[in-house]
């Protein structure tokens, strides 16, 4: 059976880099999230803490507004350093 999740059970690739570019630019996951509604994407404090512990899945629509509001390529969120595409089975 396949399993969407990573080696140590996470659910997305990108919630490593989300928190790492967040936190680069000193802001809050509050201001990430009300930076993202500003610009359109209805989340919240929670989502973001979500998907920054790799909770929640990421939508390649969520992935596009993280991307603008981080300034941050989509790759970069794709080609995280501590989970590599080795880890995984296929």
């Amino acid at each position: 059976m396949f399993i969407n999740k990573t080696r140590d059970g996470k659910n997305n690739l990108c919630g490593n880099v989300v928190a790492m570019q967040r936190k680069d630019l000193g802001i809050s996951q509050r201001e990430l999230a009300d930076e993202l509604q500003r610009i359109s994407l209805d989340v919240y404090k929670n989502a973001v803490q979500r998907i920054e512990a790799g909770v929640c899945f990421v939508t390649n629509i969520e992935l596009c507004y993280l991307s603008n509001a981080l300034y941050t390529p989509v790759e970069q969120f794709l080609s995280d350093r501590e989970t590599r595409l080795s880890n995984y089975t296929y």
